[in-house]
């Protein structure tokens, strides 16, 4: 019941969340910019409602939903709310489509009240282009979409339902408010007067924010600089459900295990700094900047399905905060290190968490997640961060990134990219000491080795070949074909390759992240390293033949060729195709022989 009424409060507060203020005049103005303002404010509101619920369904209904990228949804909602604002300025425009004609004299029989069919149709299109733009302003609704529709999908459409009630009650109010307060002014009668102009002006400017973009970095700028609703519904979320269990470990109430139950004073474990303490955290102040929390995530990994937070750990653990994607090479050269540190410092009180922001749509798929965090043998939990909410709260720009939170919620260290695990590891270990002592344990209890892990490290003065994207969005490095054009290309492999540079054969299909290979598609890719990856996929599986310099690659065949230069690609993710001993020049050779294959990059090492 509590949960239910939290549902319906983080509806509410959704309105006040920074990624819908920008929002709500289009949804007040729009509907007043025609007659009986209160009928369209019901309309729109409802409609938005109505999107919600339908987008969370088909997210969890449909694998295939969740890989379109988010930028469709993004393209969709910012297109229909442009087009919507260019015929409000100019009704004539809408008026002489011949569809609409057709539709007005059709709609006329149904419609005795007043109203136009494309009034009543632009309300419903209002709404629903901004149900998506709305679904991902709550920390409760992404507990509904990530935890409870799978397991009680009857349970979840409850709490679903709740929320929406919640956002819609709250929008209708605020609709109904601001027409009254207008109404006053008398400024919206006139259909074709300069308020409606005004509000058409409004509608592109706000669509043309949602296609670039900018809704995004104007939430990012209010919630930083202004206020954090979200704030508000994780405190309520904390005092409903207590801080989540985390694998491998207990709950702070659980007396017996882990040093910090046994050694440390009764209630230090979960109250706030003392007097002394307090000292302590104002001398941090002017030091270290607060740790931020974890904001909008997508879903989690290794929590038992229980939502994570930072702040549910400060005064009680250290937090190494690690900024990964899957298919990133950078990244998984950097899990062995992880996985010591946590295996070795778990029990002295550090916590990893895994912030999985992706690069691609594939990414986002929590399937793939899952199955990529087992395959790796990661122990510890890991949140999707979808939307880069965790990434702009951080102000982070780079994969991997690592951010070491002391017992008091201040970072104290951070490191991006590869290298320097020694001195993150000496950080963990004073951190850890630093967390003995606030707490009365000894801190003779955190070794004072270094872990020994088998080398994977790059040498960046004998790497010479930079990331290379097959999308259209960054094919920088195309040399036969069309930089940054979408759609299908029949290309031409010249006869000889400079170095660096991406050639294509056959026919592909380019699109923003990818390029799909058709009939007689070849790869021809000179490159300067001793590690070749390829990220790709196929949806019905493709067969590859590898070519180095010309032969099959035998013993510098990567992990996933066969020394013959066959290599099968399904899964979504990053495969390792050349393994050679030293650094060198090479040439790449790939032949797509059977099926089809989304190429997204090279990567080298």
């Amino acid at each position: 019941m509590i949960l239910l009424l939290l549902s319906l409060l983080a509806g509410v507060l959704t309105v006040l969340a920074p990624c819908t203020i920008s929002l709500l005049p289009v949804i007040v103005g729009g509907t007043l910019a025609g007659q009986r303002s209160a009928v369209r404010a019901m309309r729109v509101t409802a409609s938005l409602g109505v999107s919600v619920v339908v987008f969370t369904i088909l997210l969890k209904a449909s694998s295939a939903l969740i890989q379109v990228p988010q930028s469709f949804w993004q393209y969709l909602s910012g297109g229909i709310i442009v087009a919507l604002g260019i015929v409000t300025i100019f009704p004539t425009l809408y008026e002489h489509l011949p569809l609409v004609n057709r539709l007005n004299r059709s709609s006329s029989r149904l419609l005795s009240t007043g109203y136009d069919k494309h009034n009543a149709a632009g309300d419903l299109l209002v709404g629903a282009a901004l149900g998506p733009v709305f679904s991902s302003c709550s920390p409760t609704y992404f507990l509904i979409l990530a935890t409870v529709l799978p397991r009680s999908f009857a349970l979840g459409l409850v709490y679903l339902l709740a929320y929406a009630a919640g956002l819609c009650g709250a929008l209708l109010l605020v609709t109904l408010a601001g027409q009254k307060l207008l109404k006053t002014f008398r400024v919206a009668a006139n259909p074709g007067g300069w308020f409606k102009r005004a509000i058409g002006v409004l509608f592109v400017l706000v669509g043309a924010a949602i296609l670039l973009g900018y809704d995004k970095k104007l939430e990012v700028a209010v919630a930083g600089n202004v206020f954090d609703v979200t704030k508000i519904e994780q405190s309520l979320l904390a005092r409903q459900t207590g801080p989540p269990p985390v694998p491998g470990t207990r709950q702070a109430a659980d007396t017996s295990a882990g040093p910090e139950a046994t050694s440390a004073p009764a209630g230090a474990a979960t109250s706030g700094p003392s007097a002394d303490g307090a000292a302590r955290i104002r001398a941090k102040q002017r030091k270290y900047p607060s740790a931020p929390e974890i904001t909008n995530p997508s879903g989690f990994v290794n929590t038992d399905g229980q939502p994570i937070t930072i702040s549910q750990f400060r005064h009680k653990k250290v937090v190494l905060i690690d900024f990964w994607t899957y298919s990133c090479i950078n990244c998984q050269r950097t899990l062995p290190y992880l996985k010591a540190w946590y295996d070795k410092y778990h029990d002295q009180g550090l916590e990893i968490i895994g912030i999985h922001t992706p690069e691609f749509a594939f990414e986002k798929v929590q399937g793939n997640v899952e199955a990529a965090v087992k395959g790796f043998g990661l122990k510890y939990p890991s949140v999707l961060d979808n939307d880069y909410g965790a990434w702009n709260a951080f102000g982070n720009s780079f994969w991997p990134r690592k951010y070491l939170i002391d017992i008091d919620g201040f970072v104290i260290y951070d490191h991006a990219g590869e290298g320097e695990y020694d001195q993150t590891e000496h950080a963990i270990q004073q951190a850890l000491r630093e967390r003995n002592e606030v707490l009365g344990q000894p801190t003779s209890q955190v070794p004072g080795s270094i872990v020994q892990v088998q080398s994977t490290a790059v040498d960046p003065r004998r790497l010479g070949s930079p990331e290379t994207y097959f999308g259209a969005a960054r094919n920088e490095y195309v040399a036969n074909g069309s930089r940054g054009q979408v759609g299908p290309q029949t290309l031409n492999l010249p006869a000889s390759a400079k170095v660096n540079r991406l050639y294509l054969g056959g026919s592909w299909d380019m699109q923003d992240e990818f390029a799909r290979s058709g009939a007689n598609a070849k790869i021809i890719y000179r490159f300067q390293a001793k590690n070749a990856y390829f990220v790709a996929r196929s949806g019905d599986g493709a067969t590859l033949h590898i070519l180095l310099d010309g032969k099959p690659p035998a013993a510098s065949a990567g992990q996933d060729v066969a020394g013959d230069g066959t290599a099968l690609v399904k899964e979504d993710r990053l495969y390792k195709l050349i393994s050679l001993g030293d650094y060198g020049e090479h040439t790449l050779e790939i032949d797509v022989a059977a099926g089809s294959v989304d190429a997204y990059t090279f990567t080298f090492g």
